[in-house]
């Protein structure tokens, strides 16, 4: 039996692990901290097809110049003086055409056909998470930016979605009895879902190992032995790995991590927050999108989680206290007396990010049997199963290279460098 030695238990690391188990293959995964420890753990946990659509956008650059110097805004750059990051931003801003954003709107909605079957699957397989199918609550300030997001998710109108129907402010209040005045009107999107994502990556974690699939915690990758394209076998802290295959699923330090194996990804990291109340005093019924101040409002089984703000920082889990207010402020002016109920924590993960807003799916460039999966933005839950499913056809039947070509790990490399790898 062949065996594919993933690197990294994030749930993107996971969702291959399975989808490759439930085949038949051999699987070891490696993660330099625990499973699921990092962006995986603390984000709103939405399964969203319908604001699945690339970070770069039309309007974003002139938007994020107004933010970025200011440390309690939705996106704060942070200057520093590095050149792949500022090739890295420059890209980022080139890729906010409409023409662009179109085309990557249409690749992620065709990798999101099969996300809510392949979540029922999971159910059905028996791994156990905490899943609720309440929708999507969109909340404005103003009519006016709620009417510009609803045209935004009308996009996905062709793609299966259904028109939203604007409410005003007092029939969301219906909806969600704690909003307060201030709110003047939004939307629901019905299909959409939410889960825990500590508990999706808790309980791929037990089905795997139930599965006799080990996972090897606490594992740094420092080194690879390959020859004409093919990797034999991966050095770590603890030891040399043999492997038949390779998948590099390391989160925000996939493009690090990819620079051992002789490629670049140019992923960065992009710092988000959330605070979490367990047995919160409020009740909200549904997930919430605060328009105005890009954060997400999750309700869980004993649990409430405000989440949100971009950081581009680097590569770090330094806490700015300054964003996490900006958190708690936006509860305050949306949701009202929120505050209060069981314990509260503070999480900070780093969310990995491309300059065109795509994630990373597919064989490395120049490689026979390294493969990637990263670069997932603010859609590693929702892209999580179809990612597993598509890359696990690719690697061990060959199939759907056409749905995943947008992806395509090479687009990134020069083109004298592609050209030498084919």
């Amino acid at each position: 039996m062949a065996r594919t030695v993933i690197v990294g238990a994030g749930v993107i690391g996971l969702a291959c692990a399975w989808e490759l188990c439930r085949r038949g293959e051999d699987v070891l995964v490696l993660d330099r901290g625990e499973p699921g420890w990092a962006c995986s753990a603390g984000n709103a946990g939405w399964i969203t097809p319908s604001i699945s659509t690339p970070l770069p956008a039309p309007g974003l650059v002139w938007t994020s110049m107004r933010w970025m110097l200011k440390r309690d805004s939705p996106l704060y750059i942070k200057p520093r003086l590095d050149p792949r990051f500022a090739g890295w931003l420059t890209g980022f801003w080139r890729n906010c055409q409409p023409e662009t954003f179109n085309r990557g709107l249409a690749s992620l909605s065709a990798l999101n056909q099969q996300t809510m079957p392949l979540f029922d699957r999971w159910k059905a397989d028996g791994i156990e998470f905490e899943m609720h199918h309440a929708g999507l609550l969109f909340l404005g300030l103003s009519r006016e930016a709620v009417e510009h997001t609803a045209v935004e998710v009308e996009q996905l109108e062709r793609f299966g979605y259904r028109r939203p129907s604007i409410m005003s402010g007092n029939e969301v209040r219906e909806l969600e009895p704690g909003l307060t005045d201030a709110v003047a009107g939004g939307f629901l999107v019905e299909e959409e879902r939410h889960v825990r994502p500590e508990t999706l990556s808790a309980g791929l974690v037990a089905r795997l190992q139930s599965e006799g699939i080990e996972i090897r915690s606490r594992v740094n990758v420092t080194g690879v032995e390959q020859r004409l394209g093919t990797v034999s076998a991966i050095q770590t802290s603890v030891g040399t790995v043999a492997a038949d295959r390779v998948l590099l699923a390391a989160g925000a330090w996939t493009g690090r991590v990819a620079q051992r194996f002789g490629f670049r990804l140019p992923i960065e990291a992009g710092k988000g927050y959330s605070v979490t109340i367990e047995h919160p005093r409020r009740v909200v019924q549904r997930p919430l999108d605060l328009i105005e101040a890009r954060v997400a409002v999750t309700p869980f089984d004993a649990g409430l989680r405000l989440a949100g703000t971009m950081e581009l920082s680097g590569l770090n889990l330094r806490v700015e206290p300054r964003r996490v207010e900006a958190i708690r402020r936006a509860g305050d002016r949306y949701l009202g007396d929120w505050r209060g109920g069981g314990a509260e924590r503070v999480w900070v993960g780093m969310r990995p990010l491309t300059p065109d807003g795509l994630p990373v799916i597919g064989r490395a460039p120049g490689s026979d049997n390294l493969f990637v999966a990263g670069g997932h933005q603010m859609l590693g839950i929702t892209l999580a199963p179809s990612t597993g499913d598509a890359l696990a056809r690719l690697i061990l039947d060959g199939e759907g290279a056409e749905l995943l070509q947008p992806f395509d790990p090479a687009r990134f490399q020069p083109a004298r460098a592609t050209a030498r790898a084919r």
